[in-house]
């Protein structure tokens, strides 16, 4: 059997597949389906100091390949998280990354300082949220600011520092970049795409807020093509996400230069998405022969 574990900035994961933020929540919906534990980790819901209640509806879209959400980072907060899920998920054996977002840079560096006091084994910095109206991707997709609120987060907690990057930038190995320079251990990427889709019999756009984020299997060859360029642009590990749904995507994301890869929208048709990935990965490292997963990290060869 070949050996799964990866490891992140310092973070040791079982196998590389984790359930990306907001499509997962807490945990509790699946735990009647597969045990926790079988995860490499759980990106946990985007959290905000104070909780939000997210945009009104219609928030949720289906298109051609994937589907738009404009959720709005609906959270209960992280003092609530704390109270009345976190002592559940850390008996699991899973690896927990508490995603954080703020709308200025006093609120990431307020909620990054409070999660350093936790047993949270690594932070996720959502500075690429593109359905909020202040805040994210705002942060996202200038360098400088980037490398300012990166920084500042950075200062605020002695957490292995994840940054989770918006692909609604000209060259988002500037952004890569930028946040390797302000001190971060690790990229995520990518985010949604921001989209659009309209009602003809109204006239109106769907989503309550207009646009809103695109997700799923339409996305993932910019997923692996952008994975791909800040693996090679940048020395810090990078977790691929966007728009994986099986096994033979996880092993693409990963040898385009992913150390661990996040599975998000696929649950929503797939509630067992992450465990057949694991499961598939592990049946053909065997067949190829191969004994430790990160044999694949990065072996593309490029024409």
């Amino acid at each position: 059997m070949a050996k799964l574990a990866v490891t992140v900035a310092g973070v040791t994961f079982k196998n590389p597949v984790i359930t990306a933020s907001g499509c997962y929540g807490f945990g509790r919906d699946y735990e009647e389906l597969y045990p926790i534990s079988a995860l490499g980790g759980i990106s946990l819901k985007g959290m905000t100091m104070p909780g939000r209640p997210g945009n009104p509806p219609s928030r949720i879209a289906e298109t051609p390949g994937g589907m738009l959400n404009s959720v709005g980072l609906q959270n209960p907060g992280p003092e609530a998280f704390m109270e009345k899920d976190y002592a559940y998920l850390r008996q699991q054996d899973t690896v927990l990354i508490a995603n954080i977002a703020g709308s200025t840079e006093e609120a990431y560096c307020q909620i990054a300082s409070y999660f350093d006091k936790t047993g949270i084994d690594m932070l996720e910095l959502n500075i690429s949220c593109p359905n909020v109206r202040q805040g994210g991707v705002a942060f996202g997709t200038d360098p400088k600011m980037v490398e300012k609120i990166v920084g500042m987060v950075r200062r605020s907690t002695t957490k292995p520092l994840m940054v989770k990057l918006s692909p609604n930038v000209t060259d988002i190995t500037e952004t890569a970049r930028a946040a390797e320079a302000a001190g971060a251990d690790a990229l995520s990427l990518i985010n949604t795409l921001t989209g659009m889709r309209i009602d003809i019999r109204t006239r109106r756009p769907i989503l309550h807020n207009n646009t809103g984020g695109l997700s799923g299997p339409a996305v993932f060859p910019v997923a692996v093509r952008m994975v791909w360029q800040v693996a090679n642009a940048v020395r810090l590990p990078v977790v691929g996400l966007g728009g994986i749904a099986r096994w033979q995507d996880a092993v693409e994301m990963m040898m385009a230069g992913a150390r661990a890869v996040q599975v998000g929208t696929a649950l929503f048709g797939n509630p067992m998405a992450p465990v057949e990935i694991v499961q598939g990965m592990d049946a053909w490292l065997d067949s190829q022969g191969i004994r430790d997963v990160n044999e694949i990290v990065g072996s593309v060869k490029p024409w």
